[in-house]
């Protein structure tokens, strides 16, 4: 099955939220005063092709921030799902935690010198690894929005993916089960 996800898919989701929600604070936690120079290091740093890739992925989610940016909001909710993916396993984290979370994956997977960089929690690391496995996305989607259809919505949602039967969730309904 052919896929169009960027070969880098999972890093430019990271910085596209981090610059949509942190704005220039997340560009400073990398010693850049504005999104170009940032942009440009992300290209030397073979992660982009273009620092319009760098870009586009930031307005993919600037819809989904309070920010100044329009960016692609007449794509609606089409790419709600990376924000609730990324929000589920980073969501709680400020700009300094969040940078050196990206700052690691890409002194790890690019075999880049990149300064300042701390160490993280292992539990932070295990939410990293989460992120790369097939299927996550689309899990965590469901999870998080189950009760938007009409017939769950006053469903109660229990994860059964671990026990092998081949189905992941089932959602309760009154006496009924889904």
């Amino acid at each position: 099955m052919a896929t169009n996800k960027h070969k880098n898919y999972e890093i430019l989701n990271l910085i596209g939220y981090a610059l949509s929600k942190f704005n220039l604070n997340f560009v400073k936690e990398f010693g850049f005063e504005t999104k170009n120079e940032f942009y440009e290091e992300i290209v030397k740093f073979n992660i982009a092709d273009t620092t319009g890739t760098v870009k586009n992925r930031q307005d993919l989610f600037d819809p989904f921030f309070d920010n100044e940016r329009r960016g692609w909001w007449q794509k609606g909710d089409a790419y709600i799902h990376r924000k609730i993916l990324i929000d589920s396993l980073y969501g709680e984290l400020n700009v300094k935690e969040f940078s050196n979370l990206v700052k690691i994956y890409i002194k790890e997977t690019f075999k880049v010198d990149i300064k300042n960089v701390e160490n993280i929690s292992p539990i932070l690391k295990s939410k990293f690894r989460q992120l790369q496995e097939t299927g996550q996305e689309a899990e965590l989607f469901f999870i998080n929005n189950f009760k938007n259809f009409h017939k769950f919505r006053e469903g109660s949602i229990e994860d059964a993916r671990l026990f092998g039967d081949g189905y992941d969730f089932q959602i309760k309904v009154l006496d009924r089960f889904f």
